[in-house]
Order: C-alpha cells, then sequence, then structure tokens
C-alpha cells in the first residue's frame, strides 16, 4: 500500500511538473510571437505604429491625374513659406518649402474612414482630382461622394459629405513640425490663405 502511494505520488509531481513546464513554455512562445511581430524594421513598435496610424500621410508625391500646374501660383516651387493654419499637430508656424502648386477646387469633408478609425471632421483638403466620378462643377455642401485620395489610413474608398468647397490655388509642400520629428514630404495640400511669405 506504502508502495502504492509513493509511486502515486511520483507520478503526481512528474506530471505537474510536465504541466508546468509546458504551460510555461507555451506562454514564453506566445510571448515571443508577439514580441516579434510587435517590432518592425525599424525598432519601433506595432503599437506605436498603430498609434500614428491616422497620421501616417502619403508621402509618395504622387499627382492626381487631370491636375493642373497653376499658372501663376502666389508661392513659386522651390519658395520657403510659414504655414499659419494647422491641419495636424506641428503644423502651424512651421517652415515649409513648395514642391508644387495646382489650380482645383479643395473640399473641406467628413468621413468614416474604411479601415474602422474615428469619423474624421471637416477634414483639410481633398480636391476635385481626388473625388470618383465627378465633373468640372464645384460640388455643394451635403453632396455625398466616393474619396480617391489616399492622404490617410482610411480615406480612400471612403464615402464623404462635402462641408465646404474653395476654388484655389494648392500646394504640396515639404516641412519640419514644430513638435520635432522627421520632416514630412509631399504634404497635400495647403491653400493660399493657410501660408505666409517668410
Amino acid at each position: 500500500m506504502k508502495k502504492k502511494t509513493m509511486l502515486l505520488g511520483a507520478m503526481s509531481l512528474a506530471a505537474v511538473t510536465f504541466l508546468s513546464a509546458c504551460s510555461t513554455g507555451s506562454e514564453n512562445q506566445g510571448s515571443n510571437d508577439i514580441s516579434d511581430s510587435s517590432i518592425v524594421e525599424d525598432g519601433s513598435s506595432m503599437s506605436s505604429m498603430e498609434d500614428m496610424s491616422g497620421m501616417a500621410h502619403d508621402d509618395s508625391g504622387d499627382i492626381p491625374a487631370g491636375l493642373q500646374e497653376a499658372n501663376n501660383p502666389t508661392y513659386q516651387v522651390g519658395d520657403t513659406v510659414t504655414i499659419t493654419e494647422g491641419h495636424m499637430e506641428g503644423m502651424e508656424g512651421a517652415e515649409a518649402k513648395i514642391i508644387g502648386a495646382f489650380d482645383t477646387i479643395a473640399y473641406e469633408i467628413s468621413y468614416d474612414p474604411t479601415d474602422g478609425g474615428p469619423r474624421e471632421e471637416n477634414h483639410k483638403w481633398v480636391i476635385q482630382e481626388e473625388i470618383s466620378n465627378v465633373g468640372e462643377e464645384v460640388l455643394e455642401p451635403g453632396a455625398e461622394v466616393t474619396v480617391e485620395a489616399n492622404h490617410m489610413a482610411g480615406m480612400e474608398g471612403a464615402i464623404a459629405v462635402i462641408e465646404a468647397a474653395e476654388e484655389t490655388t494648392v500646394y504640396m509642400i515639404d516641412y519640419q513640425p514644430t513638435t520635432g520629428g522627421e520632416t514630412v514630404k509631399n504634404h497635400k495640400w495647403v491653400t493660399d490663405s493657410e501660408l505666409s511669405a517668410e
């Protein structure tokens, strides 16, 4: 009887040790997987990248088809200007360089991002050439449109409501945020009224 009890105790202890080792191993494995998947090539964590996903602007410099260069822009390509109105943190007061100037219709829009992010209210700007199936007429406030621009995550393909329209020159700019960090390249778009000469 004593032998059976000792054998049973030894087997129980071995089983607990084995299960404990398996459990620890799988937990560690899981945390390694999470850790590995949360690191991107530049060493940033995925969570911090996701926190900034809404702010990740398209910096390709691609120009929409049909967009015409401005005939007589207030600011020329290569000019250095100051941004007087900020669409995002670190923009207002920043020094910027004009990369391109184009005559078009700029729209302020509100939309629900296609990636499930929070609704964007009064986003400035998308332009006539970045809206699906639209002619040359100025769209009225309240009109529903499909956005083709991909300035921000979840913008392309979103259904938007026009809040305001402005026939103007829009500029593509490079600027150094006043909050520090890397230079923002090919930001689309700012208007004449949002810039001042240095």
